[in-house]
């Protein structure tokens, strides 16, 4: 039967188009019933829009009802000298009002300042054959290169000696300036029978500057100060310190106390860096450096304030090889002198003063100078403008998408357009109850500012928009009357804000217009989805029961064709022969 599934090649009839156009007709009840189901898609896409709309909105709402970040709450502090560095904060509900600040004492550490040249000698003696110039434990290295003394060129190299170029300096001018080492002073002598000039242009080395050979018009040039340092890097047996720590066990273990927080150490495997960073990231509340060119360690207190710094070992200890023992000085820190508005002296242990030292509540100043300043502290009515203008931005979002779903528009020949929810009012509701809200008065308020219009906000006329119609109104709210523009907006559950978010909660809840209306929607769309199927199954039914028939119209006609043709040749063949 398939060999006849091409139409009318038996009947000569094109039953196809026919059976699509029965087909067709069978479909147009359907093809109604997908038009209704475009229809609540639209509108269930409608309303997805002003869920998110109405969300929106109810965001900006809370923005202004005094929650978790209440804006009329937020303060502002300025300097009045703007080329000031001081640091000036207001928290939220700080005083308002400006006040003058002298400090007239900052506050500094406390430090502890080991004796100088904590470093040991370069040499014992005279002969410092033994010292390699790439090693030497000085305040800074000695860079290879050739340096001038009296225009005599002399070469240094990294693996010279400090001998070889003491030497060499004699040799190249001569036996004209003659060099030493004095190890009594641990210091370098030049010395001539004229004046000596060292250095010139083009001086690759650094090796005058680094043992601090400078001219000074003489026939004799002596290093300012002992040249040998600590080596920081090197174990502590090995740092080259003036004094030798002996109070460690017979592994080399020691220990020290900061400010009553013990440390310990080893001479054998620690070096001074490793113990100095072990300070530092301690307890004791102090910063431990070294001054290489001073060859002078320090202890700072890490807070500002005149407080204490206490240090504790048994003698013959790292800290006093390091001299920061009993020989150290300790320079006390100073607290914080400052009035407020003409006061008598306060005081504080830091320079970011509070409203502990100073009684501003929320105010926070951090002064870096000695100086007078005059500090402001105000409502941030650009931020609450910003959040009101945001209000009516969402407020008027939603009364114009509800418009547009809404409306009914009459056209010039007499024919009407209707907006895809212009017959529900539920929808239409929405946006009524939300322009009823915004233009009540709010019950209990005393002051002037009682509704929207105080504050210079009203609708556009002859429309649903709200507009900031009077600004220097709104400003003037904000900045003399920010706490009665608070209570119209967040006073209890009366406040504009409060109700309407009230009112917001209610229309997107699960039992609110917006979530009913989708649920009508989704299950009018199945329904729909349901009938369009059953009569999809209905309408295939039809159309193989067509095409079954006129197949079978075809095979049929086909047969009768078939013999009819047999039966003319058969008679025809007959006739012939008689």
């Amino acid at each position: 039967m398939a060999s006849f599934q091409l139409t009318g090649l038996a009947s000569g009839l094109d039953w196809r188009t026919l059976v699509d156009k029965l087909i067709a007709a069978e479909r147009i009840p359907q093809d109604r019933l997908r038009t209704e189901k475009t229809v609540t898609q639209q509108k269930t896409g409608v309303l997805d829009a002003l869920k998110s709309s109405l969300a929106a909105l109810q965001t900006s709402v809370k923005a202004l009802s005094g929650g978790t970040t209440d804006i009329f709450a937020v303060r502002t502090a300025k300097l009045a000298d703007t080329t000031s560095s001081w640091i000036v904060s207001a928290g939220d509900g700080a005083e308002t009002g400006s006040h003058i600040v002298d400090v007239t004492q900052l506050a500094t550490k406390t430090q502890r300042s080991g004796v100088a040249d904590a470093g040991a000698a370069l040499s014992a003696t005279s002969n410092v054959s033994g010292l390699t110039i790439a090693t030497l434990p000085i305040a800074t290295l000695i860079r290879a290169g050739e340096f001038s003394v009296n225009g005599s060129r002399v070469t240094v190299a990294a693996t010279d000696s400090l001998q070889d170029v003491l030497d060499r300096i004699s040799t190249t001018t001569g036996g004209a300036v003659t060099a030493s080492y004095d190890p009594t002073l641990d210091k370098v002598r030049l010395s001539s029978g004229g004046e000596i000039v060292l250095g010139s242009a083009n001086d690759t080395s650094n090796f005058l500057g680094a043992l601090g050979l400078n001219n000074n018009g003489t026939p004799e040039i002596l290093s300012p100060k002992a040249l040998g340092v600590v080596s920081v890097s090197k174990a502590i047996t090995n740092a080259n310190l003036r004094n030798t720590v002996t109070a460690v066990d017979g592994s080399g273990n020691g220990s020290f106390s900061i400010n009553g927080v013990s440390l310990s150490y080893n001479v054998n495997t620690d070096s001074v860096s490793t113990v100095l960073s072990r300070i530092n990231a301690s307890a004791a509340g102090v910063t431990a450096s070294y001054d290489r060119l001073a060859d002078r360690f320090t202890l700072t207190n890490k807070t500002t304030g005149d407080t204490g710094l206490a240090v504790s070992e048994a003698a013959g200890g790292l800290l006093d090889a390091l001299g920061l023992g009993a020989s150290s000085t300790l320079s006390r820190g100073k607290n914080a002198q400052f009035s407020v508005d003409g006061s008598g002296t306060l005081t504080s242990a830091s320079n970011t003063l509070d409203a502990s030292v100073h009684g501003i509540s929320g105010l926070s100043i951090t002064a870096t100078s000695e100086s007078t300043q005059t500090i402001t502290v105000s409502g941030d009515t650009g931020g609450m403008r910003k959040k009101i203008e945001e209000f009516v931005e969402k407020f008027n979002a939603v009364q114009s998408l509800i418009e547009q779903q809404t409306r009914i528009t009459p056209g010039s020949n007499g024919t009407v357009t209707a907006a895809i929810f212009s017959k529900n009012h539920d929808v239409g509701d929405i946006a009524t109850s939300l322009r009823n809200k915004v233009f009540d008065s709010v019950p209990g308020l005393t002051g002037t500012i009682q509704r929207l219009e105080s504050i210079g906000i009203d609708f556009s006329s002859g429309s649903n928009i709200l507009a900031v119609r009077d600004s220097s109104k709104l400003d003037a709210a904000l900045t003399s009357q920010a706490e009665d523009v608070r209570a119209l907006f967040s006073t209890g559950a009366s406040g504009l804000a409060s109700r309407l978010d009230a009112f917001l909660t209610q229309v997107t809840g699960s039992t609110g217009t917006i979530a009913t209306q989708t649920t009508t929607l989704a299950s009018q769309s199945k329904s729909l989805d349901e009938q369009i199927a059953k009569m999809e199954r209905h309408i295939l039914q039809q159309q193989a029961l067509l095409e079954k028939s006129f197949i079978q119209m075809e095979s049929a006609q086909s047969q009768i064709q078939s013999q009819l043709a047999a039966l003319n040749n058969a008679f025809g063949d007959n006739s012939s022969k008689k």
